[in-house]
């Protein structure tokens, strides 16, 4: 029987990665060597598993908003929401969030994000609110509070000229909000999803899943702010039970916005290991080869750790059916 077990595990595993790759939605990684570095390759057995327990209406790369009666209360007061988002930007609230090279306000989930201009204010995360939230954003915290699917919320700014490369959410955890607050509502701001083309309007809401292949350019002259939200993946209840565990291990990733705010496990762990990635840096620079020994020793305990943990959660699903 754990042979049988182990077969199946395996087949299923190859199986998600094709999917992932070759069949699921339309855009398409340039080649396999793209999908290996930047499609989360690991996760999509855990996706699949997912997908297969996600309600109908949040199966689309991109959703009918209607559809989600809960959030309509964003929308409805999205004047208020865009008043404290500008508010927060002309005191600089997302000028001086931290220094987002700074070991304290390391964000492993967004980290590269921040590559061509895109950046953010934390408004609460799975479970935690941030604190300078509740002191300059309050109206906004007391809507999000009334919406229990929202996992976690922020302001996001992409700055005229940023982009964001194309990428995919390695977990499929929650899907992905926007609501339009202070927009270029131009045709040259935009998000593809799938390789559907959307631009961002004023008042108007975005719900997509992100584990779609997905960029955004600002190819306008002006600032663009959005609300932005993980909101709670529709599912069965077999599908919340192998989404908890994952829900669990976010509350890890919260990242304060200023020095009052609670940090995660994760970012405290990423504390002590940012001069070591410093010195990662600089040993590129001086022996490349060193370099190399060194990060593929890394990249592959990680992902060691990473099959392990996937291994256990497949193999406890298929004993439990």
């Amino acid at each position: 029987m754990s042979t049988m077990i182990m077969i199946v595990i395996i087949l299923f595993c190859i199986g998600s990665m094709a999917y992932a790759y070759a069949i699921r939605g339309q855009a398409r990684w340039e080649g396999f060597g793209e999908y290996i570095r930047k499609g989360w390759p690991l996760f999509t057995p855990f996706n699949c598993l997912l997908y297969l327990f996600t309600k109908p209406q949040a199966k689309p790369a991109i959703m009918d908003v209607s559809q989600f009666p809960e959030l309509a209360e964003l929308q409805e007061n999205w004047h208020i929401i865009r008043d404290e988002a500008l508010a927060l930007n002309a005191q600089g609230g997302f000028d001086n969030i931290g220094d987002k090279d700074s070991a304290s306000f390391y964000d492993i989930g967004f980290r590269t994000f921040y590559k061509y201009g895109w950046t953010k204010f934390y408004l609460n995360w799975y479970g935690y609110t941030h604190e300078s939230a509740k002191r300059t954003c309050p109206k906004t915290i007391e809507l999000l509070s009334r919406i229990p699917s929202v996992n976690g919320a922020m302001f996001s700014i992409l700055p005229p000229g940023g982009q964001l490369t194309r990428h995919l959410d390695p977990v499929a955890c929650s899907l992905r909000y926007h609501l339009g607050l202070a927009t270029p509502n131009d045709d040259k701001c935009y998000i593809s999803i799938d390789d559907n083309k959307y631009s961002w309007r004023d008042g108007d809401p975005l719900l997509f899943d992100v584990t779609f292949l997905h960029f955004a350019h600002n190819d306008s002259d002006k600032l663009r702010i959005i609300l932005m939200c993980d909101i709670e993946r529709p599912m069965s209840p077999i599908g919340r039970l192998l989404n908890a565990p994952y829900k669990w291990l976010m509350k890890a990733t919260v990242v304060p916005n200023t020095n009052e705010d609670k940090r995660g496990f994760a970012n405290k762990t990423f504390s002590t290991l940012v001069p070591l990635l410093e010195k990662g840096k600089r040993l590129k620079e001086t022996n490349l080869l060193a370099y190399k020994l060194l990060k593929y020793a890394v990249n592959s305990t990680l992902i060691l750790l990473v099959c392990l943990l996937i291994w256990a959660v497949l193999k406890f699903f298929f004993w439990l059916f």
